[in-house]
Order: C-alpha cells, then structure tokens, then sequence
C-alpha cells in the first residue's frame, strides 16, 4: 500500500496513527477503540478472588479459637485451733464423813488441746483440712467427790453430854437395869427423862 501524505491533512492525530497501523497489519480489532462485544483470549478478566478474600476473612472472624479459662489458683495455709478436753470425775470413800453425806474434794477443770491443720484453698474457698498435729497444751483436773461411810449415832434429843442413843430402853452403863442400850454418864436431862437416867431428879443422870 502506498501511503498518500495528503490525506494527513486535516484527520485527527489518533486516527491517523490507527489508519498507520493498520495498514502495517500489525493492529488488533480492540486497538481501534470500537466495542467488538469479544474478549480477546489472552484477557483475564474476574472478580471471584476479591469475593474469596472476603469470604476467607469472614471465615477467620467467625472460627476464632475462644480463650483458654484461667488457672486455679491454689493456696495452702497452716492453721491451729484449741478445744476444750472434759474432765472426768470419780469417787472415793470417806469414813470421817456421816454415812451418806458427800463432799467435793476437787473441783474438775477442763483442759485445753492444740490441733494444727494444713488448710488447702482454691479460689479462696477452702477445700480440703489435713490434721498435721496434736498437743494438750493443758491438762484437765478430775473432779473426785467423797462420800461418808461414817455410821451415826442417833442420839435422844432430851439429854445432852453423852449420846443417849434412842432405843426401847436405855439404862446407865455399870448399873442394874437389863437394857437394851446403855450409856456412860453423866448426861444432862435438856427435856423429859423417858429413860429413868436421873434417879435423885437432880438434873444429871447416870452419876
């Protein structure tokens, strides 16, 4: 093709360039600027990997691992504590006491004991108590009661001085009268003398 130069006159500079290349063979049909309606086959044209990115993005919000739980946290104190240890109690015999009477001879004193624990917390609430040791740190006092074994007497409340025990009959010790019971004198007659004791009614019996 021979390439007039007086058709340059007066035509834009791009089409001039374009009537240039074309006529070399060397210019594709999109180069032109018009719309084929076609993709050339070595265009790439897609939107699907901005489309999986943010899918692939959703995805990683959605699966995010959840945090772990916090630790425990575990503490162990060594602790006392003091209890009262009860005393006991016993009895005994008095033969200076009437019989039947009694009489505390010790009065019972609770003692004390120490315990020593290993005390577990967890979250501060306790959890576990091991007793790691014992000591009485006071020893209890046993309470001892006495109880009389003495035999009593009873003596007629109308004398006085010696006891005159009371009987069906009481006669003065060394005398004639045949009893059952007798006394050594002398005795007051305090009342009435039921036994006969004052002979001479002088106020003493059994002289």
């Amino acid at each position: 093709m021979v390439w007039d130069s007086s058709l340059r006159v007066g035509l834009p500079k791009r089409l001039l360039l374009v009537a240039v290349i074309a006529a070399a063979g060397a210019l594709p049909a999109c180069a032109t600027g018009e719309d084929t309606g076609t993709v050339p086959a070595n265009t790439a044209t897609t939107t699907q990997p901005a489309a999986t990115a943010s899918t692939t993005a959703v995805a990683s919000i959605g699966e995010a691992s959840p945090s772990p739980s916090p630790q425990p946290v575990v503490e162990q104190r060594t602790v006392t504590e003091t209890v009262d240890i009860p005393f006991t109690e016993k009895t005994v015999q008095d033969s200076a006491l009437a019989k039947g009477v009694t009489a505390v001879r010790t009065q019972g004193v609770p003692g004390v004991k120490t315990l020593t624990y290993e005390v577990t917390l967890t979250n501060g609430v306790q959890t576990a108590k091991k007793l790691l040791r014992e000591v009485v740190t006071k020893a209890p006092v046993t309470k001892v009661t006495a109880i009389g074994t003495k035999e009593q007497t009873r003596c007629d409340p109308n004398y006085s001085g010696a006891c005159v025990p009371i009987a069906s009959d009481v006669d003065c010790a060394g005398g004639g009268g045949n009893g059952p019971a007798y006394v050594s004198g002398p005795v007051k007659v305090i009342g009435s003398d039921i036994y006969g004791l004052d002979s001479d009614h002088d106020g003493i019996g059994c002289e």
